[in-house]
This record gives C-alpha cells, structure tokens and sequence, in this order.
C-alpha cells in the first residue's frame, strides 16, 4: 500500500512539474497570420454587364448551360467518370484517416494470450541455477546454459501519453485539413470535367458545322466543274482553267473525310469523359448560330477567388497544416508524460489462471522523459517546419497571382471576341455576295473562271473561319466561369 502511495506521489509530482513547464513555455505559442495581397479589381473590370449581376462563378452548371443534351452528359460525367470517382474514394479515405486522428488521446490497450518467454544462463551469470529440477537428489545441475526461468504471461497492457502540450491537437488539425483538401481537389475535379465536356461538346457542334460548309462548297465546286467541262469540250476556255477549277473542288472535298474523322475522335474522347464506351453522338439539330448568351453577369472582384476557386482554397489548407506541423514539431521538443498498465496471469495452465492471487501478476510505470540530446534533430526538425510554412505561403500566393492573370486572359479574349464575330460575319456576307455575282457574271460572259474560284475559295474560309468564332465565343464563357472558380456548386 506504501509503495502504491509513494507511487502515485511520484506521478504528480510529474504532472506538476509537467504544468509549471507549460506555463512557462506558454510565451512559446504558435500564433500565426498569413496575408494573400489581390488587388481589387480585376483589369478589363468592364468586360461583362455592370451594375447589380450575379457573379458568374455562384451560378450552379445546371443554370448555366441552357442546352439540356450538355447538361445530360455533364451530369453522366459527373456520376461516372473516372477521375471522379478516385476523387470520391480520396474523400473516403481522408474522413477514415481524420476519424482516426479525433481518437489520438485515448490510451493504448494491447491484450497478451498465451506469451511464452523461456530464460537460458550459463555459469558466468550473477545468480545460481534456479530451475526445478536440480533440486532432485544426485543430480548437478549444468553450468552452461541451463533453464533460468519460465514465463507463461496472458494479459492487458494499457499506455497512455497524456497531451500536455496539445500536440495531438495539431494531429488532429492536420488531418482535418487533409480531408478537407481532398474535398476541394474533387472540387477542382469536377470544374475541370465540366469545362472539358462543355468544350468537347461544342467542338462537336463546330466540326458538325464544318463539315456541312465543306460538303456544300464541294457541291458548289462540283457544279463550276461541270460548267467549265461544258465550255472545255466547247473550246471556250483551256485546260488549265478545268485543272484549277478541280482543285478547288478537291481542296473542298479532302475536308470531308478529314472532318468525318475529327468528329468520330470527339465522339470518342466525350464518351471517355462521361465514362462510357465509344458510340455515336447525335447532334444533328444543334447549330452554333443558335446559341446567344446575353445573361446578366459578372466576374465579381479578385477577393472572390480565395473562397469559389478550390486550388486556391487547398493552397490555404495546406499552409495551415504547414503551420499546424510547426507546432507539433515544436512541442516533441517538451517533455511527455506516459503511463504504463500492465496486468494478468502468469501460468501456463488455463486451471491455474483463476488460482487468485497465486497466478496474478501487474505492473505500473509512470515516467516523464524530456529530449536532451538528440544530435540536434528535433531543432532541426522544428526549423524546417518553419520553412516549410514560409515556402507553403510563397505558394499559396502565387496561387492567387496565376488565378487572377487566368481571369484577366478570359476577360481580355471574351472583350475582343464580339468584335471578332462581327467582323467575321460581314466578310462571309461579304463572300457569299461575292460568290453569287462571280457566277451570274461568269455565265454571262463578264468573269473569268478565276474570279469564281477566287470567290469559292475565300467562300469556304470565310465560313469555317465564323464557325470557329463562335465555338471560341462559347468556349470562352467556359473559360471565364471556370477561371472565376464555378462549376463545383
């Protein structure tokens, strides 16, 4: 019973000394701001509808695309592509290993069944030969290497380091972190699918529209070709003039099958996206002609960024965790206090493990051990956590810098592409004008076969060029509500 009090009188006296060393290192705290600089506004602030707008970014995908075949695949990708779901499977695991972290305090219990421990000595050991059987008369025990002891040990042993300092605490906060940076790459994740469905679906209506262009100007090609065959075999004009003519036809018909196989490869890549096998995609109906955005939104202001874009919020994750590690390096440089249980039976023999208290064994140990010298390892340690938070907050920094040049680039191409458009659609009317008159004039005998060619030609680049416009024009909306941080809502 004296011994039992002498002990616990020993613990806290440790627990004492333990908590004068707290409040004296309490000067020694982790306290720790960062500061992200954005400016306020972006450039090009102007771009997109002033005044009292929704800020593109808070806009659900749903709301956002009016096209209800793009919403579909969007929302299949979503459920079935494969990024996604090891993106579901990483939030899984983190919530696993964070549930983990929470139980840190709790003590330590291992349970012992059946621990078999067998002792040999020889003649140089301090003590005599102690086994059973040497005690039978006429017999001497060996010197070398005879049976000591015999332990046959079943039990509970119980440790548990208490969390003066709070370093599990920390733990706890790096592992919360973790989790919830895996939250913020699925939020990564699903914006960039979103976008990349959205751009493979329109390239998809684009390369529809080109090939339409093409098969029409070869139809028209083809029908010039038939009237300078006419005139050839007439004696009208040279060979030359066929030749040309049916060159121009053919630069028009070699688009045909190379756009065929264009179309049947984003078919391909948008049935990887959503996470199905390759089959047709039916977009007959679709024209990009038909798609006009005239919402009222707008870019909001850079301070936005740090909450709607995950990859920024995950820099920020990771700089706490950065600046958490600090503390818990910092505090494996304090003393720990441990206490160790032990308890059981000491028999080989089931029928002897309830001979009480013959069979019984315990132990107790308490202790608190203080690092003193440890090849300055722990310092180390200590200091390159410290820059290791400095280098995480250079990170997250640039972080926002790439954001906002990646808004600016989308508000530079999304001012300058209405212009782009206009001009594009007066030159095909422009051509389309050209093309007519080249033909009346060349069959009234006013034009030559050259300057029905030249039309055609610059017909044709003419329209595959607006139809690329417009893919941008739409392209780059996607862009701007991705940059801004949308999609994951």
């Amino acid at each position: 019973m004296k011994k039992n009090s002498r002990f616990i009188q020993y613990i806290s006296f440790g627990v004492l000394v333990t908590l004068s060393v707290t409040s004296c290192s309490s000067l020694k705290k982790n306290n720790y701001e960062y500061h992200v600089e954005v400016p306020d506004v972006y450039t090009l602030q102007d771009s997109l509808s002033s005044g009292d707008s929704t800020n593109i970014a808070l806009i659900h995908w749903k709301d956002f695309f009016n096209d209800e075949q793009l919403i579909s695949l969007i929302d299949q990708g979503i459920q079935h592509n494969f990024d996604m779901k090891k993106a579901l499977t990483n939030i899984e695991i983190a919530q696993l290993k964070a549930d983990q972290a929470k139980l840190n305090w709790l003590p330590n219990v291992d349970a012992t069944i059946g621990n078999l421990a067998y002792q040999y000595r020889s003649e140089n050991f301090y003590s005599n030969p102690s086994a059973n059987w040497h005690k039978e008369k006429g017999i001497d025990p060996p010197k070398n290497m005879y049976n000591y002891t015999n332990q046959h040990m079943s039990g509970i042993s119980v440790s548990w380091e208490i969390d003066v300092w709070g370093k599990f605490k920390d733990q706890k906060q790096m592992a919360l972190n973790d989790y919830l940076k895996s939250e913020e790459a699925k939020k990564a994740i699903q914006t960039q699918l979103i976008a990349q469905i959205a751009e493979g679906y329109y390239n998809l209506i684009l390369l529809n529209a080109q090939l339409d262009v093409a098969q029409t100007n070869f139809e028209l090609s083809k029908n010039t070709l038939d009237i300078i065959q006419l005139q050839y075999e007439a004696g009208q004009i040279t060979a030359l003039a066929k030749q040309q003519t049916k060159s121009q036809m053919l630069t028009a018909k070699a688009l045909i099958p190379s756009l065929k196989q264009q179309i049947s490869l984003q078919e391909n890549q948008l049935n990887f996206l959503v996470g199905s096998f390759p089959k047709s995609i039916d977009i007959s109906s679709k024209k990009l002609e038909n798609y006009f955005y005239q919402d009222a939104l707008t870019e909001g202001v850079p301070l936005q960024l740090l909450t709607n874009r995950p990859d920024i919020h995950s820099a920020e994750l990771d700089l706490l965790s950065a600046n958490a590690n600090v503390g818990v390096t910092q505090k494996q440089r304090y003393p720990s206090l441990k206490i160790d249980l032990g308890g059981g039976v000491n028999s080989m023999l089931p029928e002897n493990w309830f001979n009480i208290p013959g069979s019984l064994f315990g132990s107790v140990v308490g202790g608190i051990t203080a690092p003193v010298f440890n090849k300055k390892k722990l310092k180390t340690n200590y200091e390159v956590a410290l820059k290791e938070r400095d280098k995480t907050e250079i990170t997250l920094q640039q972080n926002v810098h790439k954001a906002i040049s990646e808004v600016t680039d989308a508000l530079i191409i999304i001012k300058t592409i209405d212009e782009q458009l206009d001009i594009a659609v007066e030159q095909v009317t422009n051509s389309s004008l050209a093309v007519r008159q080249s033909n009346l004039l060349f069959n009234s005998g006013f034009a030559t076969y050259l300057e029905v060619i030249n039309a055609q030609r610059s017909a044709l680049e003419n329209e595959l060029n607006l139809n690329r416009i417009r893919k941008n024009k739409l392209v780059a909306r996607i862009q701007l509500y991705k940059t801004l941080g949308g999609g994951w809502q």
